[in-house]
């Protein structure tokens, strides 16, 4: 299914109040994910991937932290399932026919799993899960190597040190290389959360224009935006909520999108701001990936929820997990986001990743 979503247009034009923003505008493409049944031939977050059968799946040999959550991803998704149904009908039963089949078989599964044991994932090479697929075709801004026209994302669902978050793994490739397709990748036995498994996604790709987070700015243009007689000159009504905070109104309403994307300016707001740099070439890494726990903020606010999510973004609540804001159901951190950068010069060079 083709579908469309479009970012409102923001309440001012950045550049217009500032001029001395304009060198700072980055473009970015919000993926905008939506619930489907995306194919391997598609771009997609929690999708299959275009995997060559003869290629290993990859698996995580690290070592992984304890959250005290187990639970299959066959069983997350289970539960996902139920808990919509029961939503939609209260009074319906516990388990459907079909839910009590899939329960059954999870069980089946797990008591051979702790048959052959280990019990513990830290003990074996865990395989990772399916994060995102994106076709150069969807997303422009992506900047492969050679030939490649394609970048598969997975990480091992389980907590990492140092941060606590998952690690991810990057693939390019070229598609046309491609021959069979692995038709059912191996899975995890267990996962540290249910928001490190993925829903599968549909995309539909936007391009926007962007503009760093205050944090990000130099601490002139950073008094710049909080000078409330700066944006009134402009002719600019700011947001009776930011009147006495216009660098929020920046930060919040103008800056950098919400959400997953591609490119662009990286939300901050976990640390201040941090230089890093390519371990192989030491050139300055750049955002590649945004991961995100929501698409855009809850409540009356939610300015960056696409025109045709205004109505369901604007409810008063999202009642069995149906927030329209988390279609992919992946949560880092403490609702937070994860960045992937890549380095410029070769993305080839193994990228770095944080939780913010």
């Amino acid at each position: 299914m083709v579908f469309v979503r479009t970012t409102p247009p923001r309440p001012v034009e950045v550049s217009a109040v500032f001029p001395e923003l304009a060198p700072l505008a980055r473009p970015a493409i919000r993926l905008h994910p939506r619930p489907g049944a995306p194919s391997t031939e598609e771009s997609s977050v929690g999708g299959p991937l275009l995997w060559p059968a003869e290629e290993p799946w990859p698996h995580c040999e690290g070592t992984h932290v304890d959250s005290g959550f187990r639970e299959s991803p066959a069983a997350v998704r289970l539960t996902r399932r139920r808990v919509a149904r029961q939503h939609r009908d209260p009074h319906g039963p516990a388990f459907t026919p079909e839910e009590e089949a899939i329960k059954e078989r999870n069980a089946a599964r797990l008591a051979e799993r702790l048959d052959a044991g280990p019990p513990w994932p830290a003990e074996c090479p865990v395989p990772m899960l399916p994060v995102a697929q994106l076709y150069l075709r969807d997303v422009p801004l992506l900047r492969p190597p050679g030939q490649a026209d394609l970048l598969q994302v997975l990480w091992c669902p389980y907590d990492h040190n140092p941060g606590h978050k998952p690690s991810t793994a990057l693939f390019w490739r070229s598609a046309a290389e491609v021959g069979d397709v692995l038709a059912a990748p191996p899975e995890p036995y267990e996962v540290n959360g249910q928001g490190y498994v993925q829903e599968p996604c549909v995309l539909a790709p936007e391009a926007i224009i962007e503009y760093p987070d205050s944090l990000d700015l130099s601490p002139e243009m950073r008094l710049m935006v909080e000078d409330l007689s700066r944006w009134q000159a402009a002719g600019v009504g700011v947001d009776s909520v930011y009147a006495d905070y216009p660098r929020d109104f920046y930060d919040c309403e103008l800056a950098d999108a919400p959400g997953w994307k591609v490119g662009g300016w990286p939300p901050w707001g976990r640390t201040d701001p941090y230089r890093r740099f390519c371990g192989v070439c030491d050139a300055q890494v750049v955002p590649l990936l945004t991961i995100a726990s929501f698409e855009w903020d809850g409540g009356e606010g939610s300015s960056w929820a696409p025109c045709e999510d205004q109505a369901a973004a604007c409810a008063d609540s999202h009642d069995a997990g149906q927030d329209p804001a988390q279609p992919t159901k992946v949560e880092v951190g403490s609702t937070d986001n994860m960045q992937l950068y890549v380095c410029p010069t070769s993305p080839e060079h193994p990228h770095t990743d944080l939780i913010q």
